[in-house]
């Protein structure tokens, strides 16, 4: 649960200086949403930064979404079919 808690951390600090959405765990619409953002940023795009970015780094992104998908996964499987991109690769 720890890279899953540092994960909403660091997405609300970004979010805080745009004056944006704000995720929690404790609700199953923001739970949802959380799952709804990690599939965007594992999508290929997202995560290589259009191919800009070293294999090394698209690996650790890789592993650290990977590992906040399957800690949400066992916090709210229903919220967790969200993404997709674990689950299909497209």
């Amino acid at each position: 649960m720890k890279e899953l808690k540092a994960y909403v951390e660091q997405a609300n600090k970004w979010n805080a200086l745009f004056k944006g959405e704000q995720y929690t765990l404790d609700t199953a619409y923001g739970r949802q949403r959380l799952a709804q953002k990690i599939d965007a940023d594992l999508s290929p795009e997202n995560l290589t930064c259009d191919g800009e970015l070293p294999r090394s780094e698209v690996a650790r992104r890789y592993n650290h979404l990977t590992a906040c998908a399957q800690q949400l996964n066992k916090l709210d499987p229903v919220a967790a079919r969200a993404i997709y991109e674990l689950y299909t690769g497209e």
